[in-house]
């Protein structure tokens, strides 16, 4: 699993430093596409062929579901990992963190792998850290115990 949030390099060449920990998760392949609040997404070959199925899967005639589909897979391109641990990524996704090189945030979602610019990362760490906010969201999650292993 992808976990943990990181600092890494965007180099002027487009490539982006991967964390060693994610790297071998990356070895079967990857996908890296826009993501959603302005971050960039990346995922395993496996992870990303469910999400490309859960889209195809969609009605085509909803204009919604048009939009996700053109959203995702128009801005998805397999990487690679090179020699060093870094991936290449595309101009188009660069030009839409809005930062050609720098310093960015990878934060791990599990399946997959956000790219942050450091900007935009406080702004979702910020909405994190309200209290309120969070009480109400744990509220969805149901952390008790089961009864399925008595059963």
């Amino acid at each position: 699993m992808f976990l943990g949030q990181f600092q890494h390099n965007l180099d002027d060449k487009g490539r982006l430093m991967i964390p060693a920990r994610f790297r071998e998760l990356l070895e079967g392949g990857a996908f890296i596409t826009q993501g959603f609040d302005k971050c960039l997404m990346v995922m395993t070959e496996a992870y990303f062929k469910q999400v490309y199925e859960r889209i195809e899967a969609m009605n085509l005639a909803d204009p919604t579901a048009r939009l996700l589909r053109r959203l995702i897979l128009s801005n998805a391109y397999p990487i690679e990992v090179d020699k060093v641990g870094r991936i290449l990524v595309p101009q188009n996704l660069r030009t839409f963190l809005g930062v050609p090189s720098g310093e960015l945030v990878v934060a791990g979602q599990g399946e997959y792998f956000e790219v942050w610019t450091p900007a935009t990362w406080a702004e979702q760490m910020a909405l994190l850290q309200d209290v309120e906010a969070n009480n109400a969201r744990f509220s969805t999650l149901d952390l008790s115990k089961t009864n399925s292993a008595s059963s």
